[in-house]
């Protein structure tokens, strides 16, 4: 880290902040032909969570940079394999340890073998592997095509969500280890296979070293947030601040300066090229979005605040179950908590930090609903009374 090379550019934190836009598909029009796979392209990994509110996180992203998609045809995106591939039918995403559980594209298989090799060699798990069991589940998929834990004999032993069953136990060690991948889901089910049938060729055989690897996946990961620190970068894949070190000078990326950051900062040389411009997006945003993964680079840019309170209990939430922040103009300018009622998007809490966001957060709840299939919108509690007053008459305004 003492022998950087000089900064290829001084960035003022209004430019960082429209490069990181920009390189999230949050800043100048949307790739609309590319749709919900060149979303996922875009950022390299869409994050998978079990919550789902208005909808899962995984449709909310590309809802966020696209508007209103249809949800089946977000899935089908995703999850809809092309029939006619070399090999026979070729899937465009895979599921996978990234950020957390993600949806990759499928190019990327070769570049997650470090991985894969890590998990293989770990010495200790958190589940044991019953005798035997893992051998029988390999053989099962083998003879019997693609299958869900349900299929496969169950994926729980009792109620309990952290007591799988064995078989459970075995195929998530076989993903992990890449004799399994995950390139389908059944409603929310995930569908296993066997590695050397569902991942193409051409893919399944390049087995990179890690260095090749991480060299890679610090590439995607400074083109995906346009600037970031090392901590930014380690954390878009979940690397380790030395396996950023000993690639990030081969990666491609380029050292900047950022006014206020304080740290050492790396670019997408394509982000430097031209000055970032464009139409903003005004919209809810999943608390999964990875425009605000990590928390310290949110507050860095935004001076925003974010972290999800769902895990939190009841009595100590500040902001909500879901709070999701709301995007307009190029900041983070409120949150809203929302619920479904019937037709009726239910803003349970609204925080809205100046009055002037008002306007953009009604647009946000206003698109949100409509893209649920909700014909009105209700707003339950602020903090401050004559804003939800105002928030009230703009809603109305809007609808009528």
């Amino acid at each position: 880290m003492s022998s950087l090379p000089p900064p290829a550019a001084e960035l003022t934190a209004d430019e960082a902040r429209r490069i990181v836009l920009r390189a999230q598909g949050l800043l100048g029009a949307p790739d609309r032909r590319a749709g919900v796979r060149g979303v996922l392209r875009h950022l390299g990994a869409v994050q998978l969570d079990t919550i789902s509110v208005l909808a899962r996180s995984h449709e909310l992203i590309p809802y966020a940079r696209l508007g209103a998609l249809g949800r089946k045809a977000v899935d089908a995106a995703y999850w809809k394999q092309t029939p006619d591939g070399p090999d026979g039918p070729r899937p465009h995403a895979f599921e996978y340890w990234s950020h957390a559980a993600c949806i990759l594209p499928i190019e990327e298989w070769p570049h997650f073998a470090f991985r894969r090799r890590a998990y293989r060699s770990r010495p200790h798990w958190n589940h044991a592997l019953p005798d035997g069991v893992y051998d029988q589940v390999v053989k099962q998929l083998r003879a019997e095509g693609p299958l869900t834990a349900t299929d496969l004999g169950g994926a729980k032993r009792t109620s309990e969500w952290w007591d799988w069953s064995g078989t459970k136990v075995a195929v998530e060690r076989a993903l992990m280890y890449g004799e399994v991948v995950c390139v389908e889901r059944r409603g929310w089910k995930r569908v296993y296979d066997l590695a050397e049938r569902a991942v193409p060729g051409e893919l399944l055989h390049d087995e990179l070293d890690d260095a090749e690897c991480l060299r890679r996946l610090v590439r995607l990961a400074g083109q995906s947030l346009g600037v970031g620190t090392r901590a930014d970068i380690a954390d878009y894949h979940r690397l380790k601040g030395e396996q950023v070190d000993a690639v990030i000078a081969d990666s491609g990326l380029v050292p900047v300066t950022v006014e206020g950051w304080g740290k050492p900062a790396w670019a997408d040389p394509a982000a430097l090229a031209a000055p970032a411009r464009g139409r903003h997006r005004t919209t809810l945003l999943s608390p999964f979005d990875s425009l605000i993964w990590e928390r310290a680079r949110t507050e860095r840019i935004f001076g925003f605040t974010h972290r999800l309170e769902a895990y939190v209990p009841k009595q100590k939430r500040v902001h909500g179950y879901f709070a999701m922040p709301v995007l307009a103009g190029g900041r983070l300018v409120g949150r809203v908590d929302p619920a479904r009622e019937g037709r009726t998007l239910v803003a349970k809490q609204v925080t809205v930090e100046d009055p002037r966001s008002v306007p953009a957060v009604a647009q946000a709840l206003l698109e949100a609903a409509s893209w649920v299939d909700c014909t009105d919108v209700r707003v339950e509690r602020m903090d401050a009374t004559e804003l939800r007053e105002a928030l009230v008459r703009e809603l109305a305004r809007a609808q009528d």
